[in-house]
């Protein structure tokens, strides 16, 4: 309450309250001051971008100035300085967003990609819904439109929208306007695959000898034993020249060498019949799934893959999964195949301006599930040497701890979304996210986890092979449709695919199947000829036998009569002397008693 003295003169309350509110006063005029410079320095910058976009030509030195506004230079934040340095390149490049500054985005300090630098493949990262999958399709389209092809996985089936131009809304032109981008819906030149034909798509398969034994002992969850059982049954196809075609053909050969055939793996030690036994059962549990249909031919040939459209656009290829979200494990060993094929197929070319070819890998945690060591090996050895046939490769995960150190450490630029710390699990992953960032003026650990969506932590590998300054952006909105195409446009994409004559119809060429009958035909025949020679054999000796016993049959009844013949005169000779001895015997006894 305010007092006053006898002459009516304030108290010392009353001074102490008068310059409390003069204070305040002098505060909210500041702020709105404040405001206002804010308010006309982001109009400013964003007249400048405009001006830049049309002129054609990059970032001007100096914000356009605003007639409209007070006179005087327009002060400089040392953050956008640094990172329009630290973004400006000289070659083509990816345009990714803004720099934003205290949650208002800068148009004048624009966050690129020298597209070269995707050979030193990328990470995109970031919780579920954070905008990973419109950061794939913003990056796809605008390789797309540098005449580079592009090759993605369309796992939740949203990615096909790139096909297709994008609607423009109230909302989109406000952020492009917020972050100085021109916008105009534009579809890319799309291709869409399907597993095995599984989907929609046109069927695109793979031979289970180019596979190979790792691979799928990978995709079949088997152990260190049985996936160097595995190894040999491959090696001995090979070396016999039997082709391992489908699934059909390896479940032939398993089991004639259990069977029939089990001699000819004794001198590389043999299967067992246990472990043939577990990999014959998951076979089956495969097929069951819908392998089956995957594994055979034509196989794929991935100069398909490298294609550019008519008007020099490259083209994307989207292989659809969805279907096979019971089997997670198949589509990424089959990118992971896909790379491998590219690699022993592409020529060496060094470092280049623009890739051959840039390889989204979706949902790549899925590659590294249960991973053996050889598994893992492999991986890290493609990632690291295929960025010498010119091809990028873009993981795109949850978190960086899905993907392993050694194949972390191969790649060159992130776009790190909003991460969650819900639980000390999270925090963990945001900590050890956060130590492999550069040194930056951002609290990285709070910052990322406030992110909105559609932003990012942003640092690149710039055209000398350093990464960039850490950037907080906001990034541009994809020209094409974010919703999935309508069906009529899938199945009329499909349709006038130029690779649907040479992939839509499943053969069946000569392989191991019909080796393996052949030699079992072959084995049943031998054992049919040897059983017949035994017959034979046992006949001839019974034939024989019989012989000589008729042979010999007269011979004896011959000596029997001559025996039978020779005692009787014998007989009759000794009876005859028996007799007269006894009558000689007879009288004599008679004498003696007369």
């Amino acid at each position: 309450m305010s007092t006053a003295d006898g002459d009516g003169r304030p108290t010392d309350g009353d001074a102490s309250a008068s310059a409390l509110a003069a204070e305040a006063a002098q505060a909210a005029a500041a702020a709105e001051a404040a405001a206002v410079e804010a308010r006309r320095r982001a109009d400013e910058l964003a007249r400048a971008a405009a001006a830049e976009q049309q002129a054609g030509s990059t970032v001007p030195s100096d914000p356009v100035p605003d007639d409209s506004g007070p006179p005087g230079p327009v002060p400089q934040d040392p953050v956008v300085e640094e990172v329009r340095a630290g973004y400006a390149f000289d070659g083509p490049v990816v345009e990714i967003g803004a720099l934003v500054v205290d949650d208002v985005a800068v148009p004048a300090a624009p966050v690129r990609l020298p597209l070269g630098m995707l050979t030193r493949h990328g990470l995109v990262a970031g919780a579920t819904g954070t905008g990973k999958t419109r950061t794939l399709q913003l990056l796809a389209e605008q390789v797309s439109a540098h005449g580079v092809p592009v090759f993605a996985a369309d796992v939740k089936g949203d990615l096909s929208g790139i096909a297709v131009p994008g609607t423009p809304s109230e909302r989109l032109t406000q952020r492009c306007a917020d972050i100085g981008q021109t916008w105009q819906p534009l579809g890319s030149p799309t291709e869409l695959l399907t597993l095995g034909g599984l989907g929609t798509g046109v069927p695109v398969r793979a031979s289970l000898e180019s596979f190979g034994p790792l691979l799928l002992a990978k995709v079949l969850g088997l152990n260190g034993t049985q996936e160097s059982s595995l190894g040999l049954v491959f090696h001995h196809a090979r070396e016999q020249g039997h082709r391992l075609v489908d699934l059909g053909d390896l479940r032939s050969v398993l089991t004639w060498l259990v069977g029939d055939g089990k001699a000819e793996l004794k001198e590389l030690g043999g299967l067992s019949s246990a472990t043939v036994g577990v990999i014959l059962r998951e076979l089956v549990a495969f097929a069951d799934q819908g392998a089956d249909v995957f594994f055979g031919e034509p196989e794929l040939d991935v100069a398909d893959l490298l294609r550019r459209a008519p008007d020099g656009r490259g083209v994307v290829s989207l292989l659809e999964v969805p279907s096979l979200v019971d089997r997670p494990t198949l589509f990424s060993t089959f990118l992971l195949h896909l790379l491998r094929t590219l690699f022993a197929t592409l020529p060496e070319v060094g470092d280049v301006e623009k890739p051959r070819l840039v390889f989204f890998f979706d949902e790549a945690h899925l590659l590294f599930v249960d991973a053996s060591k050889d598994f893992l090996a492999q991986v890290t050895q493609t990632v690291r040497l295929i960025r010498s046939k010119g091809v990028g490769i873009v993981f795109v995960t949850q978190t960086p701890k899905d993907v392993p150190s050694d194949v972390l450490a191969q790649l060159g630029s992130r776009i790190q979304h909003q991460l969650r710390a819900h639980t000390p699990d999270d925090a963990k992953a945001l900590r050890a996210t956060v130590s492999t960032y550069p040194t930056s003026g951002y609290d990285l650990g709070e910052l990322l986890t406030r992110l909105a969506i559609g932003e990012a932590v942003v640092t690149v590998m710039d055209e000398r092979g350093a990464p960039t300054p850490v950037a907080w952006t906001r990034l541009r909105a994809p020209q094409g449709s974010m919703a999935p195409a309508p069906a009529d446009v899938v199945a009329g994409l499909v349709a006038a695919s130029p690779l649907l004559p040479r992939y839509g119809t499943r053969v069946d060429p000569p392989s191991a199947t019909e080796a393996v009958e052949a030699a079992r035909g072959a084995a049943e025949a031998r054992a049919e000829a040897d059983r017949a020679a035994r017959d034979a054999a046992a006949e001839a000796g019974r034939v024989a036998r019989e012989a000589d016993s008729l042979e010999r049959g007269p011979r004896r009844r011959s000596r029997s009569r001559s025996t039978s013949a020779g005692r009787s005169t014998l007989d009759r000779a000794v009876g005859e002397a028996s007799r007269t001895l006894a009558r000689e015997l007879a009288k004599s006894l008679f004498r003696r008693r007369r």
